[in-house]
């Protein structure tokens, strides 16, 4: 089977080995000819990158790039690349890296013509409806990691660099024109990453499988998301050169974001404000705390966990599910407890309420309270 296709759902998206290489035309199917390339200060200098710059460059399109990144990025973050935006006379974003470089990147295309601050568009009722539409630049997603899925999202999550709260800010046009989903850039992946945000996509289809919501198209894709990283993610892992597993989790990661419209839960309404707090990976922290979650949803997922089970060849219903998670962690390095990733109980009190606050709690098959997110933090710290 060819791992190469065009798709149009959820948006254009050109997949497969090598597709990097179409990048000006794709440029020219979102009508953008000065895009400002947006990534992360890691990404910055390496050979993907400088590639993608060339390919711009010979394709007329210059080679301007902003990497002025966090791992979770801030309003500070997008100041500066707004800035950058304007002051080079550019007409469009190319989203280049992994969820830190397209979450920043789209919101630099959405807030480039906006005059209202970007925390009065979070994703609240209808506060999208804030923004000036006709003043949201295009913006092409190049995701570099198989995690987020970001670059089929409607919304990027930003962090507020004062009170370390991350805000998700939606807007409908702020999903991507074009995609290009190429496997070869994952290949550089270090094994932790590829552990973290591998993870990241399986903890996005297990949470909208879970989610009470009703959205069957949703829930189909989450379960064969949690399918293909069950089989490709310790390949790509142990290999990170074999494309066909590079690719499938690529795929995984969209598929992820894709589904989880239906809804997230309490392993991101934890892992968010752990990272705004802790800036810890949260692929990497989404894993550490899904077991105890699972645990704590038993009694409203136990049965939907078993015919998940049965789908993806894992014996012994819900208790031979959650100790699939707890091996697949092992087997991929996860840190035990988020004490190991630097994560104490000095700030839970500060810590509880902002989980309570996160959007993600309201897919949760549980109700969430003070009590039981406290102790989901103590259980896993």
């Amino acid at each position: 089977m060819s791992l190469k296709a065009n798709w149009s759902y959820p948006t254009a998206i050109r997949f497969g080995a090598g597709r990097i290489a179409e990048i000006g035309e794709a440029c020219a199917a979102a009508n953008i000819k000065k895009p400002l390339l947006v990534t992360d200060r890691g990404l910055a200098s390496m050979e993907i990158t400088l590639r993608t710059l060339k390919l711009m460059d010979d394709a007329g399109l210059g080679s301007a790039i902003f990497a002025d990144v966090d791992p979770n990025p801030t309003e500070k973050n997008l100041e500066a690349g707004v800035k950058v935006f304007r002051d080079g006379g550019h007409d469009g974003v190319i989203a280049f890296g992994g969820g830190s470089g397209l979450d920043l990147g789209k919101m630099v295309a959405f807030m480039a013509g906006q005059t209202r601050p970007i925390w009065d568009f979070e994703d609240v009722g209808d506060w999208w409806t804030r923004a000036d539409a006709d003043a949201i630049v295009p913006n092409i997603a190049v995701p570099t990691t198989a995690g987020t899925g970001s670059e089929v999202g409607r919304a990027s999550v930003i962090t507020n660099s004062e009170t370390h709260v991350k805000k998700i800010i939606f807007h409908p046009k702020v999903l991507p024109s074009v995609v290009i989903a190429d496997p070869e850039l994952t290949v550089g992946m270090p094994a932790k990453i590829t552990a973290g945000t591998g993870m990241d996509a399986f903890a996005h289809c297990l949470e909208a499988y879970c989610s009470p919501h009703f959205h069957p198209m949703s829930q189909g894709i989450a379960l064969e998301g949690l399918r293909l990283v069950k089989e490709y993610l310790p390949r790509a892992y142990a290999d990170g050169t074999d494309i066909e597993a590079r690719g499938q989790m690529m795929a995984a990661a969209s598929m992820g974001a894709v589904a989880f419209q239906k809804g997230l839960g309490a392993i991101h309404a934890i892992s968010h404000p752990i990272g705004a707090v802790y800036n810890t990976h949260h692929g990497t922290t989404n894993a550490v705390v899904m077991a105890a979650v699972l645990d704590l949803n038993r009694p409203e997922i136990e049965e939907r966990i078993e015919r998940a089970a049965a789908y993806l060849g894992i014996e012994g219903g819900f208790d031979g599910f959650r100790a699939f998670v707890v091996a697949l962690n092992d087997s991929l390095g996860i840190p035990k407890k988020l004490s190991d990733m630097g994560v104490d109980t000095s700030r839970l009190d500060e810590l509880v309420p902002m989980a309570l606050d996160d959007p993600s709690c309201g897919g949760n098959p549980v109700t969430l309270t003070a009590e039981n997110v406290r102790a989901l933090f103590e259980a896993t710290i």
